[in-house]
């Protein structure tokens, strides 16, 4: 069935009312006090990234300030041991261009910065994310263009930290399941689901 489509800024801005006071003013090229309270307060961010090979939105996670502030103007996150598919880090060498979202756990409020990435592998700031004497392979170094403060009306929509709307993970399929369903059945579901607890000890860093 088609749908009537919007193809225009012009349609586009008819739609809505146009930005005003805070919408505007919040948005500021740098990390102020109130903004660097929410980097240090992280425990995941979002980190976007486009390229030739297409788009990728990746979910980092550590200890609060896990992200690093080097100056008002720059951030680093380190990267931690994953699947290697490297498809944001892939991006980013081909596009500078990346966006991140910080979440704290409770927060209704999310923290945007849009920027300009670089990646390092530089020895001195490797050993800035040092845990227990390991060091991530390389660090994603973020030049601020601008930061930008969300109310909070996605998580009260949402009710995304509302434990009485935690989803049971027994609804959904587990990550052994999927990896049957995808390898055709050469993984073990039950086995892979076993195994997993032991691969995480040993794997987060």
């Amino acid at each position: 069935m088609p749908h009537r489509t919007i193809d225009t800024i012009e349609q586009l801005e008819r739609l809505y009312v146009a930005p005003k006071g805070t919408s505007l003013s919040k948005e500021i090229p740098k990390l102020n006090a109130h903004y660097r309270a929410f980097v240090e307060a992280a425990p995941f961010i979002l980190l976007a990234t486009s390229g030739p090979g297409g788009l990728d939105c990746s979910p980092k996670g550590d200890e609060p300030g896990f992200v690093k502030i080097l100056d008002d103007r720059t951030v680093a996150i380190p990267d931690r041991p994953g699947n290697n598919r490297l498809d944001g880090l892939r991006n980013i060498v081909a596009d500078p261009r990346v966006a991140l979202l910080f979440i704290v756990p409770g927060v209704g409020e999310t923290l945007r910065v849009n920027g300009r990435a670089v990646i390092s592998d530089d020895p001195e700031l490797l050993a800035m994310f040092a845990v227990n004497g390991k060091l991530p392979r390389t660090v994603t170094v973020v030049t601020i263009d601008a930061a930008y403060i969300h109310c909070p009306k996605a998580f009260i929509r949402s009710h995304l930290w509302n434990p009485e709307h935690f989803v049971e993970r027994s609804r959904l399929p587990t990550l052994g399941q999927m990896a049957a369903a995808f390898s055709d059945g050469e993984v073990d579901a039950a086995k892979y689901d076993r195994e997993a607890p032991a691969r995480y000890a040993t794997q987060l860093y």
